[in-house]
């Protein structure tokens, strides 16, 4: 799974994601793209799912960008424990997603196969996601 190296400060605060993603929102580097429609937080469980479910489709054919990386810690506290007690520890790595983010950018394969290829990665993300070209619209 993906995870930092090193961070400043181990646990976060919550934080908000309100607006239009403004960074990571145009096609960089693909032919076609997976992009959000909506927002959410993407765990580093659900970016290695959809890479994996893109991966199978293709073949190990064509060339994947993942244009999301996990950086915001999420803490849980213990089940069954009393309120109080301070901040949990450090559970789990997500992406703060918001609309218009490129998620993943796929280069060298047929059309018909990148846009069956994002679907599948699509049902893996916990938010509303379309399918967008560089060309022409799917």
């Amino acid at each position: 799974m993906l995870s930092p190296r090193k961070v400043k400060h181990r646990k976060q605060h919550k934080g908000r994601m309100r607006g239009e993603a403004q960074r990571g929102s145009q096609l960089a580097f693909g032919d076609y793209a997976l992009k959000a429609e909506g927002c959410g937080r993407m765990t580093s469980q659900q970016i290695e799912a959809a890479r994996i479910a893109i991966n199978r489709k293709v073949k190990r054919g064509g060339q994947l960008w993942i244009r999301v990386f996990p950086d915001k810690s999420i803490t849980k506290k213990p089940a069954e424990t009393r309120m109080g007690g301070g901040k949990g520890v450090p559970d789990h790595w997500a992406a703060v997603i918001n609309p218009g983010r490129i998620l993943y950018e796929l280069k060298g394969v047929p059309e018909d196969v990148a846009k069956e290829a994002l679907r599948l990665a699509s049902y893996k993300l916990p938010f509303p996601t379309k399918i967008i070209a560089r060309s022409s619209t799917i």
